[in-house]
């Protein structure tokens, strides 16, 4: 698999790649590989049939002894679950749909806001995300998401919002990570 070894106080790892790239399988693999107790943060909700199916094939890729947390916002909460302290291994799929979550529950007008409401909002996507990488101290960190800005121009100004606010909660997260793997085709290329 071609991942580091555990050191005694733990890593973040950081899976990016586009659509169907294999992120989350290579993910799942580093966990299972860690031999820790694991937990899944599952950072999804069922909006129709299609997400159901795919929240239902993830369910069944994972082993059945994991924890699942289902979370699309607030970490930090996930501290006080008893489950998610005795867990050693954590996989948060995914930061993306954690941004459209937080993105959802604002309320903002995307089409109208100001920017200092946009970069409010940021920075409490942000913070949420720097409270799970603080409460997983001592743990393998698995974070899985998608690699913004290769597509097209968003045709809207939400896409676009969404895509500079995601591309940036990436590159802080990359800096805090100690592993990044960038998938393509189903292969991982180490980046850090």
């Amino acid at each position: 698999m071609g991942t580091a070894r555990m050191t005694p106080g733990g890593r973040v790892v950081m899976v990016t790649g586009g659509a169907r790239s294999g992120k989350s399988a290579y993910a799942e693999a580093i966990v299972k590989a860690s031999g820790r107790k694991a937990g899944y943060i599952a950072t999804a909700a069922v909006t129709d049939a299609d997400m159901a199916d795919r929240i239902a094939r993830h369910r069944a890729s994972r082993p059945a002894e994991w924890e699942t947390f289902e979370c699309g916002g607030g970490l930090k909460r996930l501290t006080a679950d008893e489950r998610f302290r005795q867990c050693g291994a954590l996989l948060l799929d995914c930061l993306t749909t954690l941004t459209a979550n937080h993105m959802m529950k604002s309320g903002l007008n995307f089409d109208t806001c100001g920017l200092d409401a946009v970069e409010l909002l940021e920075r409490e996507i942000t913070a949420d995300v720097d409270d799970l990488i603080d409460a997983a101290a001592g743990k393998l960190l698995v974070l899985v998401t998608n690699e913004e800005g290769q597509g097209v121009e968003p045709a809207y100004r939400m896409g676009s919002l969404f895509r500079d606010m995601a591309g940036r909660l990436n590159m802080h997260t990359a800096a805090r990570a100690d592993e990044v793997y960038f998938m393509v085709t189903g292969l991982p290329m180490r980046l850090k």
